[in-house]
């Protein structure tokens, strides 16, 4: 009885140091940070790719912890939709209903959550799809949850 108290006694000291450790970590309040604007970056806002072309999509990402996945959705614009993000507009072809657009959606693992990362994500364009306005969304996500995503208008002929 009194081995009982004791270890009872332990285990109760034993969880209120845990439930009281001094862990002063603040906590990330921090989107993670998208870069196409750079010398190798791509595609940049108007670009107009080819199909049947491959294309390498370069873009830095950072964050201010640790970056944990990204995505690359490319869909087609051919209703003038837009994303709250656009910097810059191009010049769009007449509003038409799809057929057989390009509906491209991957999600990636950064390996070993780095600060900093270059995204470099080759695609070939498909020859039998539509021509016309896309975007090429990039989004990240870092190890805390936080995102961010640009959208870059881009056209395929």
């Amino acid at each position: 009885m009194k081995l009982l108290k004791i270890a009872s006694a332990l285990l109760l000291l034993t969880l209120l140091n845990i439930s009281c450790s001094s862990d002063s970590e603040e906590p990330d309040t921090e989107k993670p940070t998208i870069t196409v604007n750079y010398n190798e970056g791509f595609p940049k806002s108007c670009s107009v790719l080819e199909k049947g072309k491959e294309y390498t999509i370069r873009v830095k990402v950072s964050d201010n912890i640790a970056l944990a996945t990204y995505a690359i959705d490319i869909h087609h614009n051919f209703d003038h939709h837009t994303h709250d993000d656009q910097g810059s507009s191009c010049e769009l072809s007449p509003i038409k209903d799809p057929v057989s657009p390009l509906i491209f959606m991957e999600n990636y693992t950064i390996d070993n959550n780095p600060k900093e990362f270059e995204i470099t994500q080759s695609i070939t364009i498909p020859t039998d799809i539509d021509s016309g306005d896309y975007h090429c969304q990039i989004s990240v996500i870092d190890v805390t949850g936080w995102q961010s995503r640009t959208s870059v208008d881009i056209k395929i002929e």
